[in-house]
């Protein structure tokens, strides 16, 4: 390989796999701070620091209107709102100097738990928001693209083959569960573990009922990265698909649509990797977003735009787990505290912190391992030992 070749390689390695990831992530990051900062704005809280990014200052701006130091820090990994009262980034221990009446008007702990919960919620409640109207954003400019659930062709050696499955076969519903589209045959395939599908198939003028088992393989991804997923063996009739231009209310309406499918989608999973059924090596960190974001920018703006607004969801609903340190985790402190009419005493909440620190930063160094472990150099390391 010559210089410039080399060059022209790193360039876009850096361009697809830097730079397009922290663009993609300080976007998702920024609309999720965003929501904690304007609801605690409304609610009277003073915000001393809203940070894209972890660690020493690289840009920063005072607001002379809320006092807020608006910065952007050196690690690009995260972000964080700061509010008056609170001694640390996280919430977890407050001030403990005495404050004066205007002090306490505008700090967090001196807030209705109700008004705190509102601020926490707010952060995963824009990544939803945003989300949704991104992909109606989609729906309306772009258009839908919409399959007609009829098998095309069936590959042979596969599940489908075995099943009697045929081509022009029109699936019309999967365990009882409607299908509308071929897409719907995808997600519930998808889903579904090494288990058998009863499929509802209209061939000709008759209505067979037909099992089918779907076998796990290993293949590319969307984005590029190497996953485990069950295959039916069919593949969609190209000729019944139609791009559909949404106005806004069926745009709003499809994106409800496809946001509860990929939460459902993501709580199954999270269970079937808990139970065993599903391999935790597809469980993913900073390394395989990145890849995804860089593989996405190839595939164009439209991916680009689409992979962010499913890094935002995934952002929001891994921030609403009820783990100590995240969201979710102040959430279920506020429940506590709203029940018994009093906040948990300060050790239960350190040590709960403590724990939910322990949870996070254990999860982050196995997605990270899963990540190494995936990259093409990792098997020239197994081979060279």
């Amino acid at each position: 390989m010559d210089l410039s070749a080399l060059l022209y390689s790193v360039i876009h390695g850096v361009w697809y796999y830097v730079v397009i990831f922290v663009i993609i992530l300080t976007v998702v990051v920024f609309v999720h701070e965003a929501g904690h900062f304007l609801v605690a704005r409304w609610n009277g809280i003073k915000v001393d620091v809203f940070s894209i990014g972890f660690g020493p200052e690289v840009w920063g701006r005072t607001s002379a209107v809320t006092g807020t130091r608006w910065r952007i820090s050196l690690l690009p990994l995260g972000g964080y709102v700061k509010m008056f009262g609170d001694a640390d980034a996280a919430s977890v221990t407050a001030e403990t100097r005495p404050m004066t009446d205007e002090e306490k008007a505008v700090s967090f702990r001196h807030k209705r738990v109700g008004q705190r919960a509102a601020v926490v919620f707010a952060g995963p409640a824009a990544n939803f928001i945003f989300a949704i109207l991104g992909l109606a954003a989609m729906f309306m400019v772009l258009g839908q693209p919409v399959t007609e659930p009829t098998i095309g062709s069936v590959h042979p050696g596969t599940a489908a083959e075995e099943a009697g499955l045929k081509a022009g076969d029109r699936i019309v519903a999967i365990n009882g569960q409607a299908v509308d589209r071929f897409q719907d045959i995808q997600r519930v395939v998808r889903m579904e573990i090494e288990r058998p599908l009863l499929l509802s198939v209209r061939r000709g003028g008759e209505t067979l009922d037909i099992e089918a088992r779907p076998r796990v393989v290993q293949r590319k991804g969307v984005f590029g990265d190497m996953e485990k997923v069950p295959v039916l063996g069919i593949a969609a009739d190209i000729s019944s698909t139609r791009i559909v231009h949404h106005g806004p209310v069926s745009a709003l309406v499809e994106s409800l649509r496809e946001t509860e499918g990929m939460v459902v989608s993501t709580f199954v999973g999270i269970g079937q990797m808990i139970n065993g059924s599903r391999d935790s090596d597809e469980l993913g960190g900073p390394i395989r977003i990145a890849k995804g974001a860089g593989q996405a920018a190839q595939l164009g703006l439209s991916s680009v735009v689409f992979y962010t607004i499913l890094l935002s969801l995934n952002l929001g609903l891994i921030n609403l787990f009820p783990i100590p340190v995240l969201d979710g985790g102040h959430l279920l402190f506020y429940a506590c505290e709203a029940i018994l009419g009093r906040p948990l005493g300060e050790k239960a909440q350190e040590y709960g912190f403590r724990i939910g620190l322990f949870l996070v930063l254990a999860l982050m160094v196995f997605a990270t391992r899963n990540d190494i472990v995936a990259l093409p150099v990792w098997d020239m390391v197994k081979r060279a030992f």
